[in-house]
Formats: structure tokens, C-alpha cells, sequence
């Protein structure tokens, strides 16, 4: 069996392939890897790849599977069922751990392995992707740039089409209605919670709170303990996204959500090239101190998936060149850097602008 410096599991994924392709077109040789012994095989032939096969719910495959690898990157969702055997192989195995989740409940399953990934001198950093490398660096430099805040909101604006894969993730979380953090607490609320209006960039549009990634991991970046997270939505949407806080308990009716997901299964695999180039997104963050000093910050950034997929593998070229990365649960920005998301493809540099807001924030909830 080679060794395998860089293994991807869930290499036929549709983001897991997009990650897999762009990794051997930067020649950086991954090993594939993923439960579907047909699928993998058949990638890796074309690819041009060794592959190993294993089922994260067989440990000792496992540790076959990432024997020698010093980054695995996992990209096998929902997450919620699949991150934590896979976070316990590579604690195992002493291999760093990256994923492309955006999951709170994942995000904090993560950080209670901080001590364990210490002891075995590993970095667990997930959510490398779309999911949420933009706004976490955008929200480390808030801070950087309002080191006394308390409030902190993130959003961004999108147009495109999820994948399968996301959609699916989508679904099984609507039922648990909305959260923020309050507090420094993880914060349950209903859906669309709080609706304000933001200028991303391109003009103002109407956002409302969801329970993005953020609500985690930018606590664990800044220390901030009041954080909103944002998406841009007209108005037909929210007002159906206002409808779950009456029907959304129906969700968790186990068939209905099975039903949905099968529907969501039946639609394209993800957005192609041409959709995915003409899908670019706006970020846009803001600080604010009791003192009313507040900061705001805007990015321009490629489509989700190609953020992914170059955010991902930067990550883990920068961990297979051993550059410093202090052991145990990592943040991309606590990895990277405040810039790194000015260093992706297609991204901007970030805009700050300081004023003083007339409405302080209080604590979120």
C-alpha cells in the first residue's frame, strides 16, 4: 500500500470529485477513498490515483484506509452521521483532519476533540469550504479591526442552486428551526428570527438569520460572544420560511423528510461549470463595541463549490508543507490568516468601512 500524503474520502461526492480533480491537476497525488468500491475505482482509474475503500462504520478499514496519510480530507456528508468515526481515525491514525461541513452541531462535536487532538499533535479543522472560510476570515478581521465588539453579524448573498448533497443536509436540519449565539451560548430561535436590510455591495437586499456554520466556528475565531448569521432572500422566500415556525415540526416526521430528500436526490448532481462561473457571491460582516464604535466589512468571492474546493486544498497543502499550525480544533482563519480569502480565485480584497451605529446591539436572545 503507497503512502498517502493527501487522501480524500468521498472522492465521488459532487464536491468530493471537484476536489479530487483540481488536487491532481495540482499534482498533488491523492489517494481516494470512499465506501462504493465501483465508484472510487473507476474515479481513480481515470484520474490516475491509487484508492483505498473502507466504511466509516468499520474503524479497522479505517485505519487501513488513512495509514500514512498526513491530511484526510472528508468529504462524505451528512456529516452529522459521518464526521465523528472519521475525526476518531484520524485522531487514531495522527492524520489532520479537514472537512467540508457547515453543520453546528458537527462544528462543536469537532471542538470537544481539542484536547485528544493536542495529545495526538493533530489539527481538526472542519468546515474548510464555502462553509465557512469567507465569513470566518471576514469575522477574524472584524475583530482584528474592533477588538472590543460583542456583536457580531455575518451574511452573504447567493443565486445559485445547492447540490444534492447540500440540499439533503438542508432538509434534515429545517426541522430544527433557527439558531444564533447569545451570550456566548449556541441559541435555539425560529426561522428567519430577525429580518434586516443589508447593502452586500451591489445595493441593499432583505436578510434574514438562519443557522449558518458561523454560529460556531466565528466564536471560536473572535472570543465574541453575540453572533447573527445572514442570507440574502426575497421576500416570496422568507414569507415560506416563516411558514416552518408553524409546520416545520412536521419535518421531523422521519418519512416526509425521507420523501423530500428522495425528491431532492432526483434533481442534477450539483451546478455545472458554466452555472457555477456565473454565480459569485457577496460577503459582508459587522462588528459592533458598547461604545456604538462599529465596523463592517465586504468581500467578493467566487460561486460555494469553487470556494470549496480551492479553499479545501489550500488548507491541506499548507498542512502536507508543514507549516505552523498550533494542534487541536483550528478555525481556516486561526490556520490561514485574517487574508486568506483574498488569496482564493476569484476573490477580492476586503473592504472595511467604520462608523457609529445609533442602535447598539444587546445581547442576541
Amino acid at each position: 500500500m503507497s503512502a498517502a500524503r493527501l487522501l480524500i474520502y468521498g472522492a465521488t461526492g459532487y464536491t468530493g470529485e471537484l476536489i479530487a480533480r483540481e488536487a491532481v491537476r495540482r499534482g498533488l497525488h491523492p489517494v481516494l477513498a470512499g465506501r462504493n468500491g465501483t465508484a472510487v475505482a473507476a474515479l481513480a482509474q481515470e484520474l490516475g490515483c491509487d484508492c483505498r475503500i473502507a466504511s466509516l462504520d468499520d474503524p479497522g478499514a479505517l485505519d487501513r484506509a488513512l495509514q500514512g496519510a498526513t491530511v484526510t480530507l472528508h468529504c462524505a456528508g451528512p456529516f452529522a452521521a459521518t464526521s465523528a468515526p472519521m475525526v476518531a481515525a484520524c485522531l487514531r491514525q495522527r492524520s489532520h483532519y479537514l472537512d467540508i461541513t457547515g453543520e453546528i452541531d458537527v462544528l462543536e462535536a469537532v471542538h470537544g476533540r481539542d484536547p485528544a487532538a493536542r495529545q495526538a499533535g493533530v489539527v481538526l479543522c472542519p468546515a474548510t469550504g464555502f462553509d465557512v472560510v469567507p465569513t470566518d476570515c471576514v469575522a477574524a478581521r472584524l475583530q482584528q479591526e474592533l477588538p472590543d465588539a460583542t456583536y457580531l453579524a455575518l451574511g452573504f448573498a447567493s443565486r445559485g442552486r445547492p447540490s444534492r448533497g447540500t440540499l439533503k443536509t438542508s432538509i434534515e436540519n429545517l426541522a430544527h428551526g433557527g439558531r444564533i449565539r447569545s451570550s456566548g451560548r449556541i441559541t435555539p430561535v425560529a426561522h428567519a428570527f430577525r429580518e434586516r436590510d443589508i447593502d452586500f455591495g451591489d445595493g441593499t437586499l432583505t436578510a434574514v438569520t438562519i443557522p449558518w456554520g458561523d454560529v460556531s466556528t466565528a466564536y471560536w475565531t473572535t472570543g465574541i460572544g453575540n453572533i447573527e448569521c445572514y442570507i440574502a432572500m426575497p421576500a416570496a422566500s422568507i414569507a415560506r420560511l416563516k411558514r416552518l415556525n408553524r409546520f416545520g415540526g412536521m419535518l421531523r416526521f422521519g418519512p416526509l423528510r425521507g420523501l423530500l430528500q428522495r425528491m431532492a436526490a432526483r434533481g442534477p448532481a450539483g451546478p455545472d461549470a458554466a452555472a457555477r462561473a456565473a454565480n459569485t457571491m457577496r460577503v459582508w460582516g459587522e462588528v459592533q463595541a458598547p461604545s456604538g464604535d462599529r465596523v463592517t466589512a465586504r468581500v467578493r468571492v467566487a460561486n460555494g463549490y469553487d470556494v470549496t474546493v480551492h479553499a479545501s486544498l489550500a488548507i491541506a497543502q499548507h498542512l502536507l508543507e508543514g507549516k505552523p499550525a498550533e494542534s487541536g480544533h483550528r478555525t481556516p482563519s486561526q490556520v490561514m490568516g485574517s487574508a486568506f480569502v483574498e488569496t482564493l480565485p476569484g476573490s477580492s480584497r476586503i473592504e472595511i468601512v467604520r462608523d457609529r451605529a445609533w442602535n447598539p446591539r444587546p445581547p442576541a436572545a
